[in-house]
């Protein structure tokens, strides 16, 4: 069974630390020195560093890593090095299966890792800064069509799948859901179920992909309640999620 923990670097990053009792791989490494420390706490061997994308908050800790420890770098800052010619494909390093995701939008060498659900795991996809809690990311060298078409490669993946995002940002974005949809009252739950969260000291991530569903404003500019909520009735989905991400720009 895989065990996931979260680990927190730099001001408000997400590094996931991927275990089997014995030996792990890191996922968006922003800093090395708290991975080494429960590698050492956990007596874990380190076989693999992957990063969602290139940007430095994301594989500031890898190359430090490598060295300490003699594992792979499987993503470096050129995207995923072990890419073919196609954009979504399977790979295996240690004990670890993943399916990588090519998600541009955020930036165009962005992917996610999902690994599907077995008997004693119910499935997880690390999504870097492609999909948050309540939210998505900036689109920053992509484009909204592209980015729209990302969230929904995400959006099709089994309910279950826990969402391993790459930023706390969860109170913010629903706070930002609620002036959208002000008479949601699932939304207007969640942000509740949130702030309940924060003030008991728990984590807010991971989530499911079927609560993104229901409740990520981002995950809904295709139906007709969102569109009416922006009074864009009769926009296309792709201008619907650029109205709502310009908005949530400037929130």
């Amino acid at each position: 069974m895989y065990r996931v923990t979260p680990i927190g670097t730099l001001a408000d990053n997400l590094t996931y630390l991927v275990d089997d009792g014995t030996t792990a791989v890191v996922i968006d490494p922003g800093e090395a020195s708290p991975v080494l420390r429960r590698l050492r706490e956990r007596s874990l061997g380190l076989v693999g560093v992957l990063a969602t994308h290139a940007h430095f908050d994301h594989t500031g800790g890898s190359d430090q890593l490598a060295r300490s420890t003699g594992c792979e770098i499987v993503a470096d800052a050129f995207g995923v090095v072990r890419q073919t010619s196609g954009r979504d494909f399977s790979f295996e390093i240690g004990p670890f299966a993943f399916r990588v995701l090519w998600t541009p939008g955020h930036s165009d060498d962005a992917v996610c890792y999902f690994v599907p659900a077995t008997d004693d795991f119910p499935g997880a996809v690390f999504a870097g800064d492609t999909l948050f809690v309540g939210g998505c990311g900036r689109v920053f060298t992509g484009s909204p069509d592209m980015m729209w078409s990302s969230l929904q490669m995400l959006a099709a993946l089994p309910p279950d799948t826990l969402v391993y995002c790459g930023h706390d940002y969860s109170l913010e974005n629903y706070e930002f859901a609620v002036t959208v949809e002000p008479g949601n009252a699932e939304v207007k739950a969640r942000l509740e179920e949130i702030r309940g969260l924060i003030e008991s000291g728990q984590p807010t991530v991971p989530s499911t992909i079927g609560q993104e569903l229901a409740t990520n404003p981002f995950l809904r500019v295709s139906t007709p309640e969102m569109k009416q909520a922006l009074r864009m009735p009769d926009a296309s989905d792709v201008e619907v999620f650029a109205a709502l991400r310009r908005m949530k720009d400037h929130f």
